[in-house]
């Protein structure tokens, strides 16, 4: 490769970079901005990593978001899901359906609007032993208001939105 176009391929990486940096201050959820459904789960498409790579067990576990490590993944829904330790991962493994987020991790409060919105898996409310994820603190602020509610109208949409996302 020439001098030429060495330069221009690292201008091109760069403002990649740059451009990935500020797409994750602007969106405030990171690649969440760019999520995709791999079935119905929020993925990241170019990674194929669940809720950004966070530990869906630490939020039970450490009541805090952590994110997993790579050497300690597992394969569940078409997405590969990440784990701060083997013994997290063997929960999950064991009973994926106690720790992954509802609504595959969009925002419960945009389900019920019809408006599916992936949700940020730093901004997050467990809710009778379930995970709920948020797209900003304000979504989050108005599940906690009234979660029983929110839920409900969420539960009612939901059938007709995964349908509608599956078939695409």
């Amino acid at each position: 490769m020439t001098s030429a176009r060495q330069r221009g391929k690292m201008f091109t990486d760069r403002a990649a970079a740059w451009l990935s940096l500020v797409m994750f201050s602007v969106a405030g959820a990171g690649c969440m901005a760019f999520a995709a459904t791999t079935e119905w789960v929020v993925t990241n498409p170019r990674t194929g990593i669940a809720i950004e790579g966070f530990d869906p067990v630490a939020y039970f576990i450490e009541d805090a978001a952590m994110l997993g490590r790579p050497d300690f993944e597992f394969r569940y829904r078409g997405a590969s899901w990440r784990f701060r330790n083997p013994g997290n991962r063997a929960a999950f493994a064991d009973n994926p359906g106690d720790y992954e987020p509802r609504f595959g991790g969009y925002d419960p409060v945009a389900i019920g609007r019809s408006a599916p919105t992936p949700g940020n898996p730093q901004i997050w409310a467990i809710w009778e032993h379930k995970l709920y994820l948020f797209f900003d603190p304000q979504t989050r602020e108005d599940f906690m208001t009234d979660p029983q509610r929110i839920v409900m109208q969420a539960d009612a949409r939901w059938p007709d939105i995964l349908k509608h996302m599956l078939s695409q």
